[in-house]
C-alpha cells in the first residue's frame, strides 16, 4: 500500500475507534474531541475554534450542547472581560478521563502486530509528521494526564 492511502485509511481507522468509544460514553466524536482538548487547560472560544478547526457558529453549538449536558461551563476570561473561557466541569473532567483512557487503550491495540522496534519507528515518524505540520495538541501524550494533574 502506498503512503497516501495508508495515511488516509489509518485516519479512518482511528476515527472509527474514537467514534465507537464516544458512543459508549454518550458522546459525539466532536464532544469527545472537545473534552480531550480541555483536559490540558481551559480555552477561549477563539483558541478552541482554531484548535478544533471549527467555525465560530459550529463551535458555539458544540459548546452549547456540551454545556447543557453539564460537561463544560463558560467562565469569564480574567484577561479580557468581554471574552469567556470554556472549562470542564467536575463531571466533564471525570468523563473526559474515562473517555481518554478507553480511547488510548483501543487505539493502542491497533498496531498490535508490530514489534517493539516497529512501534518505536512508527511513533517517531508519525510524531515528526505531526510536529512538522504544527498540529495543535488535541490529545494528550499517554501518561501526561497524570503529570498534568500534579
Amino acid at each position: 500500500m502506498g503512503l497516501v492511502p495508508a495515511l488516509v485509511r489509518s485516519t479512518f481507522l482511528v476515527n472509527a475507534v474514537y467514534a465507537e468509544s464516544g458512543r459508549e460514553h454518550g458522546l459525539t466524536p466532536q464532544q469527545g474531541q472537545l473534552l480531550c482538548v480541555l483536559m490540558a487547560q481551559p480555552y477561549g472560544m477563539g483558541e478552541l475554534g482554531a484548535t478544533l478547526g471549527l467555525a465560530k457558529s459550529s463551535l458555539t453549538g458544540l459548546v452549547d450542547r456540551t454545556e447543557r449536558n453539564g460537561l463544560v461551563r463558560r467562565e469569564p476570561d480574567p484577561q479580557d472581560t468581554r471574552a469567556v473561557r470554556v472549562t470542564l466541569t467536575p463531571e466533564g473532567s471525570k468523563l473526559a478521563e474515562e473517555f481518554y483512557a478507553e480511547t488510548c487503550r483501543r487505539v493502542g491495540k491497533l498496531p498490535a502486530g508490530l514489534s517493539a522496534a516497529e512501534l518505536d519507528t512508527l511513533a517517531r515518524l508519525l510524531g515528526r509528521i505531526v510536529l512538522d505540520n504544527k498540529v495543535p495538541v488535541v490529545f494528550l501524550e499517554e501518561g501526561s494526564l497524570a503529570d498534568h494533574e500534579r
